[in-house]
């Protein structure tokens, strides 16, 4: 069901720092890093094992720390559509239409709403478009 979470820090570097050391004592590692250019906003460095980063830190320019990141594994792309959907007609704001993320990888499909707390929910498939 979860595929990955996600937290906003304060301070990038720092809780980058923080977690490779804390992590490690799990195995845990940092898979991935997305740069601020190649997201348009803010960067994100993904933490896990087996070369999955299932763990995520960003700073948020907006709004600092604190709004936390959740999504949910989706088996297709129309599911994902499906759930930006439903998630707006039940209330939820619009943060990325249902498409892909070419900068996490080639399959990556995803869609992001924001729920009535704030959090940022996303559905996502690892699928090529069927």
């Amino acid at each position: 069901m979860l595929d990955h979470i996600g937290l906003k820090v304060g301070d990038y570097e720092r809780s980058k720092l923080f977690y490779q050391k804390v992590l490690a004592t799990l195995g845990g590692t940092l898979v991935m890093e997305i740069t601020a250019e190649q997201t348009g906003d803010r960067a994100h460095a993904g933490f896990g094992m087996d070369g999955k980063p299932c763990f995520w830190i960003s700073t948020d320019p907006a709004s600092g720390a604190g709004r936390a990141h959740v999504a949910f594994t989706a088996a297709d792309h129309r599911s994902v559509d499906a759930f930006h959907a439903a998630a707006l007609a039940a209330g939820a704001r619009d943060n990325g239409a249902p498409g892909p993320r070419l900068h996490y990888h080639p399959n990556y499909y995803g869609a992001f709403v924001l729920d009535p707390d704030g959090h940022n929910i996303e559905a996502v498939c690892h699928q090529p478009s069927a």
